[in-house]
């Protein structure tokens, strides 16, 4: 009886590690397959994190639900505050009262990871960036994200913005599986905004075998966040690696893990909706010093430095597409119905009454001024002067 006892104590145990033999990983990771939700390698799975613009997956989501609702259209208006124009890079960079259609606005903030546009689409939407957080906090708290908690659309940091490699992958299954429509947006290899290309941060699109999605993400506090998907023989799998050290070893990571999913059997042990919490689940992770207080400013960046390291061979996922396919997007063109939460926010709806003024032919009631006249009160063209 003692020695089952001591049996069970190691098989549960045993769902708390890596499902794979061999080194463990420094951060946390998750890597399941898409279709059955199976995990097949997990670590600090339940880890709280800063997701950086590894948010905008959620934006997104929440997005497609507004247009599943019929609230919005993917030619609706999305127009830039100034609130949303005052966003840091990585942005756009268009002048507030600029208005672009909902798909394009989509498609700039998941591919160039634009925090101005993440910021536009979230007030535009939902009225109010805090409106759109609660919305962003509802659908996790309706997907089961239990350790997530978002205060923005675009994941600029915030000690209250964070979440968990497990609660990521939950996501992402949602997104493709409730929304396979909007799947090819994930895998485009750059976009065209005139004349100039804007490569997708995602570095395994177009290098990696297979590779179909899905977004990065980077602050100081996280380090290099990814998730990359890629599908081989009708099989997606899907790899959460959260805290990497730069743009290329996020996408070394995320391709080995992918590498060694695609040669193991589709079965793991366990799937995303039975992994149990464990470890450290409320003391977040924070690496800003590690990051950029080591790292110069040009590293400190989602972009790939363009150099390699020095006495560091180039990694292939450096190296520029030759060709990439391009998706052009811009500015105009948004004829589909306004959001109308913006509208409701922006019209405090006062009535178009003019105020009322005392009529010239009849005499003020007494102890009111009398409104200066034209003839008194300016000459020409000029405005009559008032106090200060």
């Amino acid at each position: 009886m003692r020695q089952r006892h001591f049996l069970n104590l190691l098989l549960a145990g045993a769902l708390a590690l890596p499902v794979f033999a061999g080194a463990a990983h420094a951060n946390p990771v998750v890597l399941f397959d898409l279709k059955s939700g199976s995990i097949l390698e997990h670590q600090d799975a339940f880890k709280r994190w800063y997701p950086a613009s590894l948010s905008k997956l959620m934006t997104a989501y929440v997005t497609f639900r507004a247009i599943q609702a019929g609230e919005v259209a993917l030619d609706s208006p999305i127009k830039v505050t100034k609130h949303s124009a005052g966003e840091p890079p990585s942005k756009m960079g268009f002048k507030p009262g600029s208005v672009m259609r909902l798909d394009n606005a989509l498609k700039m903030m998941l591919v160039k990871s634009a925090n101005d546009i993440a910021m536009a689409v979230g007030e535009n939407i939902g009225g109010s960036q805090a409106a759109f957080a609660d919305r962003m906090n509802a659908e996790a708290a309706r997907l089961g994200m239990v350790g997530t908690h978002f205060v923005n659309p675009n994941g600029l940091y915030s000690p209250e913005q964070y979440t968990t490699a497990r609660d990521l992958a939950v996501l992402v299954a949602a997104l493709r599986n409730d929304f396979p429509q909007y799947a090819p947006w994930f895998s485009i290899e750059g976009l065209a905004v005139g004349k100039k290309a804007l490569p997708n941060y995602n570095l395994l699109i177009g290098r990696y075998p297979g590779a179909d999605g899905m977004k990065t993400g980077f602050v100081c506090s996280s380090g290099f966040n990814m998730i990359g998907s890629a599908t081989r023989n009708g099989r997606t799998l899907v790899a959460v690696v959260l805290g990497e050290k730069s743009a290329v070893s996020r996408a070394e990571a995320a391709a080995k893990l992918l590498d060694q999913g695609f040669d193991m059997p589709a079965a793991g042990s366990t799937t995303l909706a039975a992994l149990k919490p464990y470890g450290d689940t409320l003391s977040p992770n924070d690496m800003h010093d590690e990051i950029c207080k080591k790292k110069p400013k040009e590293e400190q960046s989602e972009a790939a430095p363009e150099v390699a390291a020095k006495n560091a061979p180039k990694s292939p996922y450096q190296v520029k597409l030759d060709h990439p396919t391009l998706i052009a997007v811009g500015l105009g063109g948004a004829t589909g119905p306004a959001p109308k939460a913006f509208v409701d926010q922006a019209d405090p709806n006062y009535a178009d009454v003019p105020l009322p003024s005392w009529r010239p032919d009849r005499p003020a009631p007494a102890g009111v001024e009398p409104l200066a006249t034209a003839a008194a009160g300016a000459q020409g063209d000029q405005p009559a002067k008032t106090a200060n």
